[in-house]
C-alpha cells in the first residue's frame, strides 16, 4: 500500500511544497518511508528516507529542492524490507537520460522478471517492484518513452498505479483492472496526479477525472493526452480500498467513500441486529460504518474510544511487536460513556484479531456490561499480494477459526460480519471490485498466495 502524487507546473509554483502537502494528505496510505523527486531544468534531484512525510521532508529539504515537475511517494512497510534503498521515488539514470518513478501496487510476476534480468547481468539496488519496471522501461526506450512504457507494462502482471517523471513530462499509468486508484486534478493550469482526491482537496486542486483502467496519461507543457496501454478488463478496484484504506473524504472512481461505508453499516444493521444501549466505532476506519449502523438500528451513536492522533495504523506496521505496541497506545476508553452499558462496537474488518481482542478487553475493563462486535465486511480468509499485502493465511484469524471461535478469542459477547452480498450491494455492484481477500477469487492469475 502506497500513496503517490505528481505535479507538472508552468505557473512557477513551489512544486516541492505542493507535493509535501499532498503526501501529508496521503499519509494514511503509508507510514514507513517518504520521498520526492523534482525536475530542475532537466536535472532530477530527490530526497527520500524512512519515516513520515514531515520527518523525511523537512524545511531544509523543501528549500533545497527546486523544479517545475515533481513526484512524491509514501510507503507502508508490510510488503518490502524497511530500508532506505526501498524508499521511493526511485531515480535511475540510463542511456536515454534519467527517470523517476513512484509506484503503488504489486507485481504477480515480479520474481520471475527479476530473476531473468539478474541472469542477464542486471544488478539491483533494492527489493521493490519499481526497479523491475524501471529496468523494463530503460530496455525498451530507444526513441519514444511512451512506447517504452507501453511495452514495459505489457510484460508486467498485477496491480499498479504509477507516476513517472522525465526531464520534460509527467506520466501516469493505471493497471487494466483498475485495482489501484489514480486520479487527475488541476491547480489553475497545472496538472496533478494523485492516488486519492483528498490530496487534491488539500492542495486546492479541482478534480478532473479518474485515470481509466489500462490508460496512460502524458502531461507535457500545458497539454494532457490519453494513450491506451492495455485493453481494459472488467473494472476490479480493490474492495479493501473502499472499506479500509481510502480516506472517507475521498472519491474513488466517482464514488464517495463516506457514502459507501455508511451504507455498508446500514446493511450490517439489517443483517445482524442486536439489542444495545449505544453504538460506538473502532476509530477511525470503522466510524462511518458505525454511523450507518446507528442510523438503521435507531440505537444512538456515541464515542466510546478516543484515539491518540499521533499514532499510526496498527494494521500496516511492519512487525507484530510494533503492532502490539501500537494497539496499546493507540486507543483509550471513554469510561463514562460505556460503563454499565451494552456496547455495539462496529469496525471495518478483522485481519489478525490483535487489535479487536485488546479493544474488547479495554471496554470490559472500563465497565461495559456487554460488548457486541459488528464488522462491516466479510471475514478476511485469503491473503492478497495485489497491493494490500494482507498477512499469510496462517496469520489471518478468519482463515484459521470459525466465527464462534473468533468471538471467543476476542472475548466479545457476540460477533457478526456483513455478508459479501451485503457489502457489494452497499458499494454498488459485484462486477466492479476485486473480492480476493474475502472470496479467494482474484482478477489476476499468478502466485497470489
Amino acid at each position: 500500500m502506497c500513496g503517490i502524487i505528481g505535479i507538472y507546473s508552468k505557473e512557477k509554483r513551489d512544486v516541492p511544497k505542493i507535493i509535501y502537502y499532498g503526501l501529508y494528505a496521503l499519509q494514511h496510505r503509508g507510514q514507513v518511508s517518504a520521498g520526492m523527486a523534482v525536475n530542475n531544468n532537466g536535472y532530477i534531484d530527490y530526497h527520500k528516507g524512512l519515516g513520515l512525510a514531515y520527518e523525511v521532508l523537512d524545511k531544509d529539504v523543501l528549500n533545497r529542492l527546486r523544479g517545475d515537475i515533481g513526484i512524491g511517494h509514501v510507503r507502508t512497510g508490510s510488503s518490502v524490507k524497511t530500508t532506505t534503498a526501498n524508499a521511493e521515488p526511485l531515480v535511475v539514470g540510463y542511456k536515454q537520460g534519467a527517470l523517476a518513478l513512484a509506484y503503488d501496487g504489486s507485481l504477480v510476476n515480479y520474481r520471475e522478471l527479476r530473476e531473468k534480468m539478474e541472469d542477464d547481468g542486471i544488478i539491483f539496488q533494492s527489493s521493490i517492484d519499481t526497479e523491475v519496471i524501471a529496468n523494463l522501461i530503460a530496455r525498451y526506450h530507444k526513441e519514444d518513452i511512451e512506447q517504452a512504457i507501453i511495452k514495459a507494462v505489457k510484460d508486467i502482471k498485477g496491480s499498479y498505479a504509477l507516476v513517472l517523471m522525465t526531464n520534460d513530462r509527467l506520466i501516469g499509468v493505471r493497471d487494466p483492472y483498475g485495482l489501484k486508484p489514480l486520479c487527475i486534478g488541476k491547480l489553475g493550469k497545472d496538472y496533478i496526479l494523485s492516488s486519492e482526491t483528498c490530496a487534491l482537496d488539500t492542495i486546492g486542486a479541482q478534480f478532473v477525472r479518474d485515470v481509466n483502467p489500462g490508460e496512460m496519461v502524458v502531461i507535457i507543457d500545458r497539454d494532457i493526452k490519453s494513450i491506451k496501454t492495455k485493453e481494459a478488463d472488467n473494472k476490479n478496484i480493490c474492495l479493501f480500498e473502499i472499506i479500509y484504506l481510502a480516506r472517507p473524504d475521498s472519491k474513488l472512481d466517482g464514488k464517495s467513500i463516506y457514502r459507501l461505508r455508511r451504507e455498508a453499516g446500514r446493511n450490517l444493521a439489517r443483517e445482524h441486529p442486536v439489542e444495545g444501549d449505544i453504538v460506538i466505532s473502532a476509530p477511525d476506519s470503522g466510524t462511518v460504518a458505525a454511523i450507518g449502523y446507528a442510523e438503521e438500528s435507531k440505537i444512538p451513536y456515541d464515542e466510546g474510544l478516543i484515539k491518540n492522533r499521533y499514532v499510526g495504523r496498527t494494521f500496516i506496521q511492519p512487525t507484530q511487536e510494533l503492532r502490539e505496541i501500537g494497539v496499546r497506545i493507540k486507543l483509550n476508553v471513554l469510561k463514562e460513556n460505556v460503563e454499565g452499558k451494552r456496547i455495539i462496537l462496529v469496525d471495518d474488518s478483522i485481519v489478525r484479531g490483535t487489535t479487536m481482542k485488546r479493544i474488547v478487553r479495554m471496554l470490559k475493563d472500563a465497565g461495559a456490561r456487554e460488548v457486541h462486535v459488528r464488522i462491516a465486511s466479510p471475514p478476511v480468509k485469503h491473503p492478497c499480494l495485489l497491493g494490500m499485502h494482507t498477512p499469510n493465511k496462517e496469520n489471518l484469524i478468519a482463515a484459521q477459526k470459525s466465527i464462534e471461535e473468533i468471538r471467543d478469542k476476542i472475548g466479545a459477547d457476540s460477533l457478526s460480519f456483513l455478508s459479501l452480498e451485503g457489502l457489494l450491494e452497499a458499494v454498488g455492484g459485484e462486477n466492479s471490485y476485486c473480492t480476493g481477500c474475502f472470496s479467494g477469487q482474484y482478477p489476476v492469475d499468478g502466485d497470489l498466495i
